[in-house]
């Protein structure tokens, strides 16, 4: 069995696990803070919006999934990775900007057009990284995982921004 640690030794794998774990670097507090911002006020009321925010999210994902496979085989793969990173930022600032909770709630489409893209061509991305080199389930596992090492350091660093400086400061900092 070959070690893990091949995975590091392939340049182009090792500069899409950075992109990948960064991306969910960026996503995976997002959510958890704007449900802090719409529970502010709102009572019982504040897990409904909560729920309306994960419906959006699923159904954009639900609608572009088929679509995002599709078009990454006529755009390529890096055309539609730039839409999927390109939204984080955007959504981050969007977040700031207003505290509608309609619009809180709209800015969601962002993450599930982020999630809906990644999710489908970040395996694509990875197949043909892997491509007859017998790889692809070793390279999907130690991308799972340092995904989820990102994914919690999000929550940690994001989350202790929030609580020394806001939230502004919070989305800020994962918007960059």
């Amino acid at each position: 069995a070959e070690s893990v640690w091949v995975v590091f030794k392939d340049r182009p794998l090792v500069i899409f696990l950075v992109c990948a774990v960064m991306f969910h670097f960026a996503n995976a507090a997002m959510l958890p803070l704007l449900g802090e911002q719409l529970a502010k006020g709102q009572g019982r009321s504040s897990m409904l919006f909560m729920s309306a925010c994960v419906v959006t999210t699923q159904l954009v994902i639900a609608l572009l999934a088929s679509w995002s496979g599709r078009l990454a085989g006529t755009w390529g793969r890096k055309p539609l990775l730039l839409i999927a990173f390109g939204v984080l930022p955007i959504r981050g600032v969007l977040y700031t900007l207003t505290s509608n909770t309609a619009l809180l709630v709209a800015i969601q489409i962002l993450d599930g057009i982020g999630a809906g893209i990644f999710g489908v061509v970040s395996v694509l991305v990875i197949a043909d990284l892997t491509r007859g080199t017998g790889r692809f389930n070793l390279t999907l596992g130690a991308i799972t995982t340092a995904v989820g090492i990102g994914a919690a350091l999000s929550q940690v660093i994001a989350g202790s921004i929030v609580h020394r400086v806001g939230p502004h400061a919070g989305f800020m900092f994962l918007a960059v």
